[in-house]
Parts: structure tokens; C-alpha cells; sequence
């Protein structure tokens, strides 16, 4: 099966994010609109694809596979997505979760340059003893987490408590569930949390307030988590040597490209993720 992208940003972006989608919803949720036009204006290009299950679903209805089983078709929209821009991996909820299982070995490689899980499933909700943690115990490639505080796959008071990888930082987005919304009694709003979510995607990748700003501004406004320990052998290394410019907001769908950008209209909620994956 070819691997069919939609991107969303600068043509010649000095960085470009792969990004699979959750497993209820395909790539054109609210909620990934919203994030690649915001990844644009920060000259980061979007790059979402579609596994073959949620590809094919106007055919018929099938069964969301195990994200292991989604491993193959993930190096598959690697190896085509490559250019000479620096590639991060990652995705929404269960997307995220299939990059990681990858990550180690496509970074090893040279393949991609790190790592980007929007609301990481660490357990299903409602059972935080089966935990899908095991493999981001030894993570050695660059990886950031932007989790929303209250997420029912992994609250912060939850994660918090677990043992992973130094390599991997967080961004907690306030009061957010899995799609990184607030309530409305909480005094913030989607809109700043999804903001902030793009300003932490561009400081991991060295493009927040140019390339010799990068990784040692992040460090020092983001978090470890409580119980790593070691070393995570990039704390003041800028991922991508490379410095932000202004761009336009450019979509790219089957060799088409019109200008635009994505907004999210009131009360459109993201279900990516929203179901749960064996």
C-alpha cells in the first residue's frame, strides 16, 4: 500500500513532523488541523498519513489492530515521508504510541531525528495497572510528551510516579483531558494549551527563538520525569541546527497545494483516541 500524506506547511520546511492520527478518528480531526496550521507558523511541516485499517474504512468497518501490528506500515510512511529536512516521528494518542515502539531503532539508524507523542495512552482508562510503559523505560531516542494534566490514558499524578527514560521531557498542558482541552472553570482554554503545545514541538526542535536557543531554553522550562535517573545525553544539544523563518500556511493533499490555514470551529471535539486500542 502506498502511503498517502496530507501536509500542512511551508514547502522547504527546515523541519518536518510524520505524525499518525489516534485510534477512533483518521487524520483530519479538529484537533490535528488545529495543531499543524499552528506547527506551520512555526516552520514546522506537518506530514499526516493513515494506517491501511482507518485508510479503508469507507470500504468497510474493521477492527483497530494492535498497535505492534502497526509497526510495519509506520517504517513504511518513514521511508516515505525522508528528505533532507530533519524528521520527527510521532502522532495523537495511539500514532504516538506506535512511533515509540519504532523510535529506538529508526534513530539508531540516523532515519529521524526525535520523537513527538501528542496525549500518550499509558493505559487505558480506568486501568492504570496495564500499563504500556515497558519499552519507554530504556528510550535512548530524543523524545517529548505533551500530555494533558487530567488525561484519563495517564493523568500527571500518574505518570509522575512511573519510571522512564531521561531522554524523554514533557510538556503538561493545564487541566487538560486527552485532547488537551480544559474545563472552563479552570481558567485556561484549548486555545493557549494547543498554542503552548506548538510553541514546546518547536523549542524540542531547536526552533523556538532560533537554533542557539533549542534544547537548552526547553530543558530549562520543561520537566523530567520525577524518577529518572542518568543521563539523557542531549540536555544541552539543539536537535536540528537550523533557525525559524516566516512562512506561509500551505496544505499539500495528492499533489495539490492551496494556501489556508486550520481553525477549529466551537464546539468540534478531537475523538482521536477517544477508543481504546488492545
Amino acid at each position: 500500500m502506498v502511503t498517502r500524506y496530507l501536509t500542512t506547511g511551508p514547502p522547504g520546511a527546515a523541519v518536518r513532523f510524520l505524525c499518525a492520527h489516534g485510534a477512533g478518528a483518521g487524520m483530519e480531526t479538529a484537533f490535528l488541523e488545529v495543531v499543524a496550521g499552528l506547527l506551520a507558523r512555526r516552520g514546522i511541516a506537518m506530514l499526516r498519513f493513515e494506517f491501511a485499517y482507518m485508510a479503508n474504512r469507507g470500504e468497510t468497518k474493521r477492527p483497530v489492530p494492535k498497535a505492534e501490528r502497526l509497526v510495519d506500515e509506520y517504517r513504511a510512511a518513514v521511508s516515505g515521508a525522508l528528505s533532507r529536512a530533519p524528521l520527527l516521528i510521532g502522532g495523537k494518542s495511539m500514532g504516538g504510541r506506535v512511533a515509540s515502539l519504532v523510535a529506538d531503532e529508526l534513530h539508531a539508524a540516523g532515519r529521524i531525528a526525535g520523537l513527538v507523542c501528542l496525549g500518550y495512552p499509558f493505559h487505558p482508562p480506568k486501568k492504570p495497572d496495564q500499563l504500556r510503559t515497558a519499552h519507554l523505560q530504556g528510550l535512548a531516542c530524543p523524545a517529548l510528551i505533551v500530555q494533558g494534566e487530567r488525561d484519563p490514558f495517564g493523568s500527571r499524578g500518574e505518570v509522575e510516579t512511573l519510571r522512564l527514560s531521561p531522554a524523554i521531557r514533557f510538556h503538561w498542558a493545564p487541566d487538560g483531558d486527552h485532547d488537551l482541552a480544559p474545563r472552563r472553570s479552570s481558567g485556561h482554554t484549548r486555545e493557549g494549551n494547543l498554542t503552548a503545545t506548538a510553541d514546546a514541538i518547536a523549542a524540542f526542535a531547536g526552533l523556538a527563538g532560533g537554533a542557539e536557543r533549542g534544547l537548552s531554553a526547553f530543558n530549562a522550562d520543561h520537566e523530567r520525569p520525577a524518577t529518572a535517573t542518568g543521563s539523557a545525553g542531549f540536555t544541552h544539544q539543539v536537535l536540528f541546527s537550523c533557525r525559524s523563518r516566516a512562512h506561509g500556511v500551505h496544505h499539500h493533499a495528492q499533489g495539490r497545494t492551496v494556501d489556508g490555514g486550520a481553525r477549529c470551529a466551537d464546539g468540534r471535539r478531537d475523538l482521536a483516541g477517544q477508543v481504546d486500542v488492545p
